[in-house]
């Protein structure tokens, strides 16, 4: 997927709230400009309109199962995480955005 298609950014947890959700807030600033709608959504609630799924390693198995239409993009960890940049730039720039 090119990065200037995506419309939907998800951050999906598990059940908690804390980091996700600071994560969402931190990539709908980044991202405003751009016209993406980030949303925070538990892992089982992703919704089908999001284009890309971005949750942490452990349960990116459960949401490619959800959302199998949309990019899925795991994290290791939650401040500093290189695949937080690798979506970012890839929306801003048009560059390509896989699994």
């Amino acid at each position: 997927m090119n990065g200037s298609d995506v419309k939907k950014l998800v951050i999906a947890c598990d059940a908690g709230m804390g980091s996700s959700v600071m994560v969402a807030s931190t990539l709908r600033s980044k991202l405003a400009s751009q016209g993406v709608e980030v949303v925070h959504t538990p892992v089982s609630e992703i919704p089908a309109d999001a284009t890309v799924v971005m949750c942490h390693a452990g349960l990116a198995a459960r949401a490619t199962s959800t959302a199998p239409h949309a990019v899925v993009v795991p994290f290791s960890i939650f401040i500093g995480d290189p695949a937080f940049t690798k979506v970012e730039n890839a929306i801003k720039n048009g560059e390509t955005l896989e699994s």
